[in-house]
């Protein structure tokens, strides 16, 4: 079970002593410019409605709806803005052609978190993002500039998103020793359709002390029972962000066969629990200890309500193992190699252990 009753029971993000609420307000959803996300009034509504019942994290990035998100959330914020964790991304390309305009380079998050001040229209990053691995700088540069952004008053909290288990920890541990900015969070992929993390990510993230925030706990919308196998077939649309939310739902890989089966297994558990599949799916994520806060991606103030009931789901455990097994995946190697009763016997010789605490 959740212990988490209401956005305004907050909780401690990682390492650090910031309090964030146990469901983040995720903005990729806040613009039009992609031909999907809400308009500016909408927009209005849902970030009123999550602040006013004491929500207080807030996700976008630099590249969201082409900027829109960030100069919504700087507008929206207002006079509100100091009682309010605003989170935000560098990473990714917002100037075609110009090849230091996108990655993880010095340059680019600098000029990056120059330019989502303007757009936020404030002083100072509450958590920055590495948004995507590269695959080309190397760690110590992303570190110590990050550090040194952090020393300057422009970012408080540094986090990553979307890299490898081992470069992670890496990190870390490069931070730890130098004495540089750790990192707080980690923004990964979360759901009943997507449970690899489950193999290093996770496990990771609680003994290296970063929150994990998961994005998509809905699947790309397949989680809410929206989809047939008739919208496997994207047809003439691109899997793409910028369309339509099947054409997101299929870029992201999450309208599969295997998907829409776990799907419906979360609309059998919703019924007879009387809650809605969006509801039961958010609260699944919640039953992680490694998981701080599920974005909501909520395109409307009334999809974001239903969202915000996962907070009173209490699933059973009968509920729970159904949902489990209907979206299982192997843990691989070493995990399950580990777990077999002839390696643990031949460690351990018999030896009873208690887990620790």
């Amino acid at each position: 079970m959740t212990n988490a009753l209401s956005l305004d029971t907050y909780r401690l993000l990682g390492r650090s002593g910031l309090r964030v609420s146990p469901l983040a307000l995720g903005t990729m959803t806040f613009g039009t410019d992609w031909g999907w996300g809400s308009d500016r009034d909408e927009s209005r509504r849902i970030f009123d409605a999550y602040v006013d019942r004491g929500g207080n994290f807030i996700d976008t990035a630099n590249n969201y709806t082409d900027g829109t998100s960030e100069r919504l959330v700087g507008e929206l914020a207002g006079d509100r803005r100091e009682r309010l964790v605003l989170a935000t991304k560098y990473t990714l390309n917002m100037r075609r052609g110009d090849p230091n305009a996108g990655g993880n380079h010095r340059k680019n998050m600098v000029r990056s978190v120059e330019a989502s001040l303007g757009r936020l229209g404030t002083d100072y990053i509450d958590i920055l993002y590495l948004h995507a691995w590269d695959g080309t700088t190397p760690v110590e540069e992303v570190l110590r500039a990050m550090d040194d952004l952090v020393r300057s008053g422009k970012v408080l909290y540094v986090a990553i998103s979307d890299t490898p288990a081992w470069q992670v920890s890496r990190m870390q541990a490069i931070a730890d020793l130098r004495g540089w900015a750790p990192l707080v969070a980690l923004q990964i992929e979360y759901s009943l359709i997507e449970r690899t993390v489950e193999r290093d990510l996770l496990p990771m993230a609680q003994e290296m002390g970063l929150g994990v925030v998961p994005w998509s706990p809905l699947g790309s919308g397949v989680l809410t029972g929206k989809y047939a196998r008739a919208d496997l077939d994207i047809g003439d649309g691109a899997a793409q962000a910028a369309g339509t939310r099947k054409n997101v739902a299929a870029a992201n890989g999450a309208l599969t066969e295997r998907s829409l089966g776990i799907a419906e297994v979360v609309k059998a558990v919703a019924a007879e629990s009387g809650k809605t599949p969006s509801q039961i799916a958010i609260a699944w994520t919640l039953l992680n200890p490694a998981v701080t806060a599920p974005i909501l991606g909520a395109r409307t103030l009334e999809q974001l309500e239903d969202n915000l009931g996962a907070l009173e789901v209490r699933l059973t455990d009968g509920q729970r193992a159904r949902l489990e097994e209907a979206s299982a995946v192997s843990l691989g190697f070493p995990r399950d190699f580990l777990a077999r009763p002839l390696v643990q016997s031949v460690m351990f010789g018999g030896a009873k252990l208690a887990p620790r605490r």
